[in-house]
């Protein structure tokens, strides 16, 4: 195994590092100490590698992030696996806004809480959160799937697409154009599906959600639901 001390080894040449690992690496274990809440830790790897972080994580932990698996062994600030293509990024505190942004494919897991706008224009990433999400989550979620066991805040899925949206828990609102839809065979098995793959496998029921998603009103402008825009 690999370990970085960042009080000794800055931020930068950890990122260097990382990103000039050949393909086919024999580094493939990564132990990241001393974080103290830095900043755009571990992004834009493009490997095959586990990197574990012990320790809080600053803004846009494992943004950009393709193949690796990222493991927070604490808290991660705004943007946490940002714009995320593949692999895993796992967070086993809370996390702040903007979890997951934009993000196109992978498994993000949030063992705690995630603040607002989690999973904003997603567009094919698996989210879930062990824990609650704020306000205005799943806000223009374009595809993707975001699993919450705990509560949903006001105008969850607001404008959203095609993302799939799960809840256990209390939602507070739904946004413009999110409706509560049928759970079928179908969504049983995904959540089934994510929640083994967030280590959940058997302790809960996937019959415990809901379903929300698009609906599909807001797909072309008509003058008579201007003001939902």
């Amino acid at each position: 195994m690999r370990t970085i001390d960042l009080a000794v080894t800055g931020r930068r040449a950890l990122n260097a590092e990382l990103h000039a690992l050949p393909e086919g690496t024999n580094e493939t274990q990564w132990r990241v100490e001393n974080p103290e809440g830095a900043h755009a830790l571990a992004v834009g790897v493009d490997a095959p590698i586990t990197i574990e972080i012990v320790g809080h994580a600053g803004y846009y932990c494992a943004g950009m992030n393709k193949q690796a698996t990222v493991i927070v062994s604490g808290n991660a600030g705004v943007g946490v696996a940002e714009n995320m293509m593949s692999g895993k990024v796992h967070v086993k505190g809370d996390v702040s806004q903007s979890a997951g942004a934009t993000a196109h494919g992978g498994l993000l897991v949030i063992d705690g809480d995630a603040s607002a706008r989690c999973g904003i224009s997603i567009k094919g990433v698996s989210i879930v959160v062990k824990g609650s999400i704020g306000p205005m989550s799943a806000f223009m979620a374009q595809s993707g799937t975001m699993l919450v066991l705990g509560d949903a805040g006001d105008a969850l899925g607001d404008s959203i697409y095609e993302a799939r949206l799960y809840v256990r828990g209390q939602v507070k609102s739904l946004g413009a154009d999110c409706v509560e839809k049928e759970l079928r065979p179908e969504h049983l098995q995904e959540i089934a599906d994510l929640l083994a793959e967030a280590g959940l496998d058997g302790s809960v029921n996937p019959a415990d959600f809901k379903r929300y998603g698009s609906g599909r009103s807001l797909y072309n402008f008509h003058v008579d639901n201007a003001a939902s825009y």
